[in-house]
């Protein structure tokens, strides 16, 4: 990855931060989060073609969130326009912590999905050849026997971008990879451009404001960008407000409108809020979208937390004051992504007492906070002295899907992602920004607990 100091210098790079030894998952828990992925990519698709239920999801956060709020205006300018584009592609990464229960039970909660800009392959897709020779050179020759290989990630992500590509019809038209300003984690990026490439797919990289001074729109709504054709748009950025200005907005508007298929599209993104997520684990709302599929509804509903509303009422009432009685035991989450953006312990209590008698509170959503599973390991990060500590571990199952004409045509799970970090943070893990756990791709999900002190 390149460095934080020169983000935008080819010739300065350091590694990407990851743990020495990977990290042990319970195989069960392995198993159910890899089994239940392509119904969260049906259930995903299944929300963004629904407007009435994500304006009646959404209706309170809009109104307390202006980022959420500007990106819903674009989602009506589109649907009042009408739609232009039948084929849509998604590529989710659905995440995951084991949670410790009471007389040592455990089971698989959902952290969050993520619709846009689902990161973690590429570069670290090398992470379990190095595991297994650190295993081996140990003396751990069973252990690295048991680490899983995942080069499926980046070449099954990368297919459902083809998919679309080749659905989009024009052999001379380009994949646009939307990118940030700061592109620390350009090289991961260019793994997938290569997988494009190899398939004879040209790919370009575009900021939001080269996209607002050189695109255009012709009389079909096909999107030009410098005098290319765009199929594909994949979305590299835009999940923050701080990725906006008035430009950059007008430009998402400009692409939301095009022919182009939109990875993913505005309807996709907000399908991913922290609102939708709460609302899914309401009685009753699953069963809407998957009508006698009792066992679908049972794998899904078995991955939720507690989840709470704060809109103004008295069931957001209750739930502001459980979390002020006992702000340890909850996690207050905003709509937004990448990571640092929650609240914990005495930071719910701040927010909560500052916004809990207006509607401003509807911004968030409120979740039982996971009491983790946590492992000893040692990590490796430029600057960090080696240490062995103790971590705790998120598992993201990668989800890649394409829908054309009502009918989904792709439907796959894409490989698998642990991240690690220290049990001393709460959000913000070891590494901030792109990289917000520390990266140790592969599980041994057969392996029992290492005698670690040996190891070490």
């Amino acid at each position: 990855m390149r460095t934080r100091e020169t983000p935008n210098s080819s010739e300065l790079v350091t590694y990407a931060p990851f743990t020495l030894f990977p990290t042990p998952v319970p195989e069960a828990a392995f198993l159910q989060a890899l089994a239940v992925q392509t119904h969260f990519n049906t259930l995903v698709d299944k929300i963004s073609q629904d407007p009435h239920f994500l304006e009646e999801a959404l209706a309170s956060t809009i109104q307390a969130d202006d980022f959420t709020a500007k990106l819903f205006d674009i989602y009506r300018h589109v649907q009042q326009e009408g739609r232009t584009q039948s084929i849509v592609v998604g590529l989710i990464r659905s995440d995951y912590m084991l949670d410790q229960g009471e007389g040592g039970t455990s089971s698989l909660k959902q952290i969050e999905i993520n619709t846009i800009s689902a990161g973690g392959f590429g570069v670290t897709d090398r992470l379990p050849e190095v595991h297994r020779h650190v295993l081996r050179s140990v003396g751990l020759l069973k252990e690295s026997e048991c680490v899983q290989d995942n080069n499926d990630r980046t070449a099954g992500m990368s297919a459902a971008l083809a998919k679309a590509w080749e659905l989009y019809g024009q052999q001379k038209a380009v994949i646009l990879f939307l990118v940030e300003d700061v592109q620390i984690s350009k090289l991961t990026h260019r793994c997938l451009e290569k997988e494009l490439w190899n398939r004879n797919i040209p790919a370009i990289r575009r900021k939001f404001e080269e996209v607002s001074r050189r695109g255009s729109l012709d009389d079909d709504k096909k999107l030009f960008i410098d005098g290319l054709e765009v199929a594909v748009v994949y979305y590299r950025n835009g999940y923050m407000p701080e990725h906006y200005t008035e430009q950059a907005w007008d430009a998402r508007l400009m692409m939301e409108r095009s022919l182009a298929v939109k990875c993913p599209d505005i309807s996709t993104h907000l399908a991913g809020t922290k609102k939708v997520q709460q609302v899914l684990a309401k009685p009753g709302v699953l069963e809407k979208f998957f009508p006698d599929q009792p066992q679908v509804v049972e794998q899904i509903r078995a991955t939720f937390a507690g989840l709470y509303t704060l809109d103004m009422g008295p069931e957001g009432d209750r739930a502001v004051a459980m979390a002020l009685a006992n702000p340890d035991e909850f996690v207050l989450k905003p709509q937004r992504e990448g990571g640092g953006n929650n609240y914990f312990g005495e930071d719910i209590v701040r927010v909560l007492q500052e916004v809990k008698s207006d509607k401003r509170r509807a911004a968030y959503i409120l979740m039982d906070r996971i009491q983790p599973r946590t492992e000893q390991n040692i990590v490796l990060r430029r600057g960090l002295p080696l240490k062995l500590t103790s971590v705790c571990w998120e598992i993201g199952i990668c989800g890649a899907y394409v829908r054309h004409e009502g009918e989904l045509v792709l439907n796959e799970v894409a490989g698998h992602i642990l991240r690690t970090k220290s049990i001393e943070q709460d959000d913000e893990g070891t590494v901030k920004g792109d990289f917000e756990f520390l990266w140790a791709v592969n599980v041994s999900p057969k392996r029992r607990q290492v005698e670690w002190k040996v190891v070490y």
